[in-house]
Order: structure tokens, then C-alpha cells, then sequence
């Protein structure tokens, strides 16, 4: 990634792309993750949606000029998610930049474009009212399901990537809290070489290089500083007009066993 520190600020911008950014880090007191941002392609369908919110009773603020400069976008609501109690913001118009994405080390990129940033998956206490939240009101698609004996996940896309989000039934985290952010690679390299780096320094690494069973992600997961897990992969399936939804008894067709440094 491309760290970029904020004139005037102690944040700091992270690109993965010709988006201004994808990711702001800000100093805190509190680990977490303060906000997920979803964009909508123009401003009718954001104000659709913001109606759609409302009509919910659930309480949506219009964000002011200053939050949209900040964020880099041309117009956004926030509101927070009754079912997995997350901070959520919708907005459309993000910044992209002119100036050509320089990372860190050398890398061939990542895949984000049309498919957006990645995917967020979040512990929820309520299963099925979490996917029908995101469904009837969001617009999110249901992908796949996984069922086996540690957990229960729903996969939801909306977009060609297999999903933007999951949902797994309360688990080790808490309801609400977020259990990984998956970032995806333009090389199955560069997921090794970053694997080779993170047990170079010692950084926990939670489940070693494996391959999903029902988005063909080969990845690895690594643990932040701030508790949540960072999955980082390649070869990810998309969704076609002739997906057919399916059920999984596990999440990996091989590796990704616990490991520990």
C-alpha cells in the first residue's frame, strides 16, 4: 500500500489504487474500527437508499461539507446498522487521483476497481435478521453459504466479486465487532512474498496460506496491531449471471490451519 499522512493531521491515507484512498488510520484511544464506508454509483441512488433507511425508522445524518472533504467524497449520510451495530457511511463521488499509485515495495497492484475495495466480514448475534437487513434495505445478493461445526457465515455480494461482505454467527468476537478485511492481490507473488515479510518480523500470522472452498481465494491471515485480522489473497471468483448458490460444510479446500510465529 501507499501510506500518504494527512497535511494537518496525525491521520494517515492508505491507496490501493487511483482512489485518493481506501483505507484512514487515525490516532485513538480505542482500537476499533470507526466507521465502513459503501458507495453507491450516483447521487439518486444514495438518496434512494437514504430513504429507504428512513422509511426503517432508522436515524440517517446527512454528513456536512467539512466530513465530506475529509473523506474525500462529493456527498454522504451516516447511520448505524441496527443488527451488527457497526458505523456505516454511504456516499458517492469518491476522489480518484491523477497521481500514479507508488507502494511501498514493489507489487503488481491490487484488484479493486468495479469490485471495490474488498470484503469486510463482521461477528453479528442475530444471523438471519443481519442478511435480511442487508438484503431488503442495502441491496446486497446472497453469494454462498458456509455451515460447519465452529460457525455459520453468509457470503453477500453487490458486486461481480464472490462478496463484499460476510456475516458469521457470534463467535470468539463480539456481536458487532469485525472479525477480518480482506484486501486481494493482482499476483499469487505478491501474497507470498508478503507472507515471507510478516514471518520475517515476527507479525502473528492466524491461519497459514490455504485456499477457500467457496470463493477459490488462495490467502493467508495475519493479526493488526489492533486485534482484527487482515486477510491477503489471490484468485478470488466472481459472480455471473448464472451463480448458483450453494452450501459449504467447511471454508477451505486446503491450508489455512492456525499458526502460530
Amino acid at each position: 500500500m501507499e501510506a500518504r499522512p494527512r497535511e494537518g493531521s496525525n491521520a494517515i491515507d492508505y491507496r490501493l489504487d487511483d482512489h485518493h484512498h481506501r483505507f484512514t488510520l487515525y490516532p485513538s484511544k480505542e482500537d476499533s474500527v470507526a466507521v465502513v464506508g459503501w458507495e453507491v454509483t450516483a447521487e439518486a441512488k444514495l438518496e434512494e437508499l437514504v430513504a429507504e433507511l428512513r422509511g426503517r425508522q432508522i436515524e440517517v445524518i446527512a454528513g456536512s461539507q467539512a466530513l465530506c472533504e475529509e473523506r474525500k467524497v462529493r456527498k454522504l449520510y451516516s447511520f448505524t446498522c441496527p443488527m451488527v451495530g457497526s458505523n456505516n457511511e454511504i456516499y458517492y463521488g469518491p476522489l480518484v487521483s491523477n497521481t500514479l499509485f507508488n507502494p511501498r515495495r514493489g507489487i503488481s497492484g491490487y484488484k479493486t476497481g468495479s469490485l471495490g475495495l474488498g470484503h469486510i466480514v463482521f461477528w453479528v448475534k442475530d444471523l438471519a435478521a443481519s442478511v435480511k437487513f442487508y438484503q431488503d434495505i442495502m441491496g446486497f445478493n446472497i453469494s454462498d453459504y458456509i455451515a460447519w461445526d465452529v460457525h455459520d457465515a453468509v457470503f453477500l455480494h453487490c458486486n461481480p466479486r464472490h462478496h463484499t461482505l460476510a456475516l458469521m454467527k457470534e463467535g470468539p468476537g463480539p456481536a458487532g465487532g469485525l472479525m477480518h478485511i480482506m484486501v486481494e492481490a493482482n499476483s499469487i507473488d505478491d501474497v507470498g512474498y508478503a507472507y515471507d515479510i510478516v514471518r520475517d518480523r515476527g507479525i502473528p500470522v492466524m491461519l497459514d496460506p490455504g485456499k477457500h472452498s467457496n470463493d477459490h481465494m488462495q490467502s493467508f491471515y495475519l493479526q493488526t496491531p489492533s486485534g482484527f485480522w487482515i486477510e491477503y489473497g489471490f484468485g478470488g471468483r466472481e459472480i455471473g449471471p448464472d451463480w448458483e448458490i450453494k452450501t459449504y460444510d467447511q471454508p477451505m479446500l486446503w491450508g489455512h490451519r492456525p499458526l502460530t510465529v
